[in-house]
């Protein structure tokens, strides 16, 4: 059986969650009658000191609705080059949104606030797209799982603040963040206008995202959602899952971190590596020796029953979670030492 490093979106619900699915009570959520679902939404806005929140069934709709409500068509939104929302949500901003992005960047996927007011466009000029959402990624997935810093953040909103932008949050792995740096998540809350949340990666769900915002938002969001087809039925059962995550696996994310770096030690030790990038949370991002192919090296392990990912730009990936124990870690690092 391999040990699958792919990604945090292929754990299986544990026992307990399975339980609790299913003894979950359901109704209709388009009529706003599934109280499974209507539990998860109040729990997770109050967990973050928001006012309401919506359920649905990935992140990257969440975010897509969040784009859609903050902007109206012709909109730029700034965010990195590393941005989740540009690279791997299938173009949805142009798509959905009609809307184009200003990227920039900044180390390990992470931007700032003097970068983010020079992108900004003249608001005067008719040439320019009209700037109106600025878009963080937390942690950054392609940055390797890098974390923001609460100042950097405040900064960043001073600059949304003062230019009448909004300012959202893609936190497809945010509980990481929150335990590697001690943040709470009201915090957050506090700062951003809509955040998303996955319930599918790190806390172990098998489907499903939030949106948190305030009350109006989240009501045009629910008509976005409408459109874009993700108005789900009895899916309290689903919803169960989030409930018991939010209640049983955040705090276990540490142990996710740990693997990690396990894993950077192992690939310090790993003939066939040149670099790897600062490791925060549960994302190991590395990189190959000149003349070291990606395709051979990912090939080996899978002959090892590891299974890894690459990312383009000579990006190989581990992602630690929690359908591996640190005794498969273990042994994925012996196995990399053995590599030459």
């Amino acid at each position: 059986m391999s040990i699958d490093l792919r990604s945090d979106t292929v754990t299986k619900p544990t026992t307990a969650m399975l339980n609790a699915m299913m003894q979950a009570t359901v109704g209709d959520d388009v009529f706003g009658e599934d109280p499974s679902i209507n539990l998860l939404e109040e729990k997770a806005a109050d967990l973050f000191g928001m006012e309401a929140a919506l359920f649905c069934p990935s992140g990257t709709m969440t975010n897509q609705i969040a784009i859609k409500v903050h902007t109206r068509l012709g909109d730029e939104i700034i965010s990195h080059n590393y941005a989740h929302i540009y690279n791997y949500e299938g173009g949805g901003m142009a798509f959905n949104a009609g809307c184009q992005a200003k990227l920039i960047g900044g180390d390990r996927g992470l931007m700032n606030s003097t970068d983010v007011e020079a992108a900004i466009g003249n608001p005067m000029d008719v040439h320019a797209a009209r700037t109106s959402l600025v878009a963080i990624e937390n942690t950054s997935n392609k940055g390797g799982g890098s974390c923001y810093d609460l100042e950097s953040l405040h900064q960043i909103k001073a600059v949304c603040t003062e230019n009448n932008l909004g300012y959202h949050l893609d936190g497809a792995r945010l509980f990481n963040a929150l335990i590697a740096k001690n943040q709470s998540p009201k915090d957050y809350g506090n700062l951003f206008d809509s955040i998303s949340i996955c319930l599918s990666k790190g806390l172990g769900c098998p489907v499903g995202s939030l949106l948190l915002a305030d009350k109006s938002f989240i009501f045009e969001a629910k008509r976005v959602r409408k459109k874009f087809g993700g108005g789900m039925r009895q899916a309290g059962f689903i919803a169960a899952a989030g409930i018991y995550a939010l209640d049983n696996h955040i705090s276990r994310l540490s142990e996710d971190h740990e693997k990690a770096q396990v894993l950077k030690q192992a690939l310090e030790k790993c003939s066939w590596v040149k670099s790897i990038e600062p490791v925060e949370t549960n994302i190991v991002i590395f990189y190959l020796r000149e003349g070291k192919s990606d395709e051979a090296f990912l090939a080996k392990l899978a002959d090892m029953g590891v299974l890894a990912i690459g990312m383009g730009q000579g990006k190989l990936r581990f992602v630690t979670h929690l359908d591996v124990s640190m005794e498969d870690i273990q042994q994925v690092g012996q196995k990399l030492e053995s590599l030459i």
